[in-house]
């Protein structure tokens, strides 16, 4: 919820993700969330799960996987931040990890399993964090960006790649 955070909070190039964020309790949007993930998943026919729209473009598989790669790396960011370790964190390469990800020889179930585990991490985590925790500000690729703006990312890129899927995939 992008009328919650402050500009100096996160990166411009994170509004796509957090203006989908749609509750401005992040521990309830991230719950919520995990419904719609499990729902949406058990919906996708078996036989789509490995079928990308175009030659070169990644199989619904590899977007879930993506989201639950996604999950794991910026949980690991808000906990630095709201531990207030000032040590800048450098980006990543999205794509690179795909191809090692494996995650066309996952089931449906396997998928969820593996997204409930680290969502479940996820809301524990941020349940922890006190008020002053979620606003503490830590450096990702020489921009600012703050723990709870993770959290709305974090709901909002799920949302995001459901939006796709349903649009150039099913």
């Amino acid at each position: 919820m992008i009328s919650q955070l402050e500009e100096r909070e996160f990166n411009p190039y994170y509004s796509t993700y957090i203006s989908k964020a749609e509750y401005p309790n992040i521990v309830k949007g991230l719950q919520n969330s995990q419904k719609e993930f499990i729902s949406f998943v058990q919906s996708i026919p078996k036989e789509k799960l490995t079928h990308a729209y175009a030659k070169g473009k990644w199989t619904i598989a590899e977007v879930l996987q993506h989201v639950i790669d996604i999950e794991r790396i910026f949980v690991y960011r808000a906990l630095r931040f709201a531990r207030n370790d000032k040590t800048p964190i450098i980006g990543f390469e999205q794509d690179d990890y795909v191809p090692y990800s494996n995650a066309n020889n996952y089931s449906k179930e396997e998928l969820i399993s593996d997204f409930q585990s680290a969502r479940t991490n996820s809301i524990s985590l941020f349940k922890s964090f006190t008020g002053e925790m979620l606003t503490r500000i830590g450096e990702v690729s020489g921009s600012p960006m703050s723990s709870r703006a993770v959290g709305y990312v974090l709901v909002g890129h799920q949302k995001h790649h459901f939006e796709v899927i349903k649009e150039r995939y099913l």
